[in-house]
């Protein structure tokens, strides 16, 4: 596969990825994926193989009147990028959120093997958890018991 045919095989998996992630159908975002995927976010931290595709399950089984809007902003041989904002009701707190979301990947044999996604979790904080966000959300100790939370999520629902 050429420069030009890789990009837009690229294209065509990002386009993919959060068309489907717009519908909540986990299936088709984890068939973009490889094996070995490595995801980091600042809500949930470094995730490797297994992990990914049930965060992406997790996620999308428990949204709660969500709505996300995308655009792919680059789409090259190895790499690329998209914009997304993603509106939900954060299901500790029923507090809506807006998140927007700049998405850093990575290709390989046109599936996903590395997703950074980059937001303010301190502007994500003030959202989900109102006063206390605001006042703590900037905080490392804050932060960190998010990032704890999210991971307790995930083990559960894998070991469900």
């Amino acid at each position: 596969m050429n420069t030009a045919e890789a990009a837009t095989a690229n294209k065509a998996t990002i386009e993919r990825f959060y068309t489907a992630f717009s519908k909540l159908d986990y299936k088709t975002m984890q068939d973009c994926l490889t094996d070995d995927i490595v995801f980091y976010d600042p809500a949930f931290g470094v995730l490797q193989n297994e992990q990914v595709p049930a965060m992406w399950e997790m996620l999308c089984t428990r949204a709660k009147d969500f709505s996300l809007e995308f655009s792919v902003l680059t789409a090259e041989e190895e790499y690329g990028t998209a914009q997304w904002t993603a509106k939900y009701l954060f299901s500790k707190t029923g507090r809506r959120v807006v998140n927007r979301i700049k998405a850093h990947l990575r290709f390989r044999d046109g599936k996903i093997c590395e997703h950074t996604d980059e937001f303010s979790l301190y502007r994500w904080s003030k959202q989900a958890f109102g006063f206390k966000g605001a006042l703590l959300g900037g905080t490392s100790l804050f932060q960190n018991k998010v990032r704890k939370a999210g991971r307790d999520a995930l083990e559960q629902f894998m070991n469900r």
